[in-house]
């Protein structure tokens, strides 16, 4: 088995961890764009050896798992290099603009769009973690549109590295995910921003950080890189979801300064029901 991973990262480096460890006699490719990145995952056994596009004729498995501007120009050219029975798997956060990108390239069958929804707020291949998908949701768009036997080749393996599978349309992915995602990554980027802008003057305040300022502000340490242009590709959802947020930022406010403590009271008796949902997506 050889598999190819392009963009030696959190995530393609993650699976091609498990990959090895479901199938010891596989050879693990890697190529990127960073010289440094590829000799680090050489160096740390997440790759065996870095490769070209030409190589990726003989590939049975390649995932590209790039930054998702750079995925609408990589993607066409990994789909155009590689052999016919090679399934290509994309990983990005943002699924409606790759699937609009290879619409109509002679290769889609061999394609199959997918967001495994797992990671760390840390990025390159000493992120990559064996085991990060286990029990983890993947989600896969215009599945319809893969040819039936490298859909199951694609399948068998997400089962095997322990995801459970999902099913959804592109447009209502990056919809659902604006919420749960892409809005989670922006409060705490603004978060860390409100606090560093005060600790100009205040140092008092990181001294007095606790687990619940660090737990809330972990996705601040994501990559600038990666998350740009997630926000420009999902824009018109990022905004939609931030309108909201705000507006429930502004009430907020507003019950404080009129000293409506009741009404505070039940608003977060009220979201805390949220760990219940929580808890049923982890049973």
């Amino acid at each position: 088995m050889k598999v190819f991973v392009v963009g030696i990262g959190l995530i393609g480096g993650s699976m091609v961890l498990d990959i090895k460890t479901l199938h010891p006699e596989v050879k693990i490719y890697g190529i990127d764009t960073n010289e440094n990145h590829l000799a680090e995952a050489i160096a740390l056994g997440v790759v065996d050896a870095g490769a070209t596009f030409t190589d990726l004729v003989d590939a049975d498995f390649v995932i590209v798992s790039v930054p998702v501007d750079v995925a609408l120009t990589v993607l066409p050219k990994v789909l155009d290099a590689i052999g016919n029975q090679t399934i290509v798997f994309e990983v990005g956060s943002t699924k409606m603009p790759v699937c609009e990108a290879v619409a109509n390239h002679p290769r889609r069958r061999n394609f199959i769009a997918t967001h495994p929804i797992a990671g760390t707020e840390f990025s390159g291949p000493s992120a990559a973690i064996k085991g990060l998908f286990q029990g983890k949701t993947n989600i896969i768009c215009e599945v319809e549109k893969t040819t039936f036997k490298l859909q199951e080749k694609a399948l068998q393996l997400f089962i095997a590295m322990g995801m459970r599978i999902r099913y959804m349309d592109p447009k209502s992915h990056d919809k659902h995910i604006a919420y749960v995602s892409h809005l989670s990554h922006i409060s705490a980027f603004m978060l860390g921003k409100t606090v560093i802008d005060k600790e100009k003057h205040e140092q008092d305040i990181f001294d007095m950080a606790g687990s619940g300022f660090e737990s809330t502000v972990r996705l601040a340490k994501s990559s600038p890189a990666m998350w740009t242009p997630i926000f420009k590709q999902n824009r018109k959802q990022v905004v939609k979801t931030l309108n909201e947020y705000i507006l429930n930022l502004s009430k907020f406010k507003e019950l404080l300064e009129n000293e409506d403590y009741e009404a505070i009271y039940n608003e977060m008796q009220s979201v805390n029901k949220i760990k219940d949902i929580l808890n049923g997506m982890k049973s």
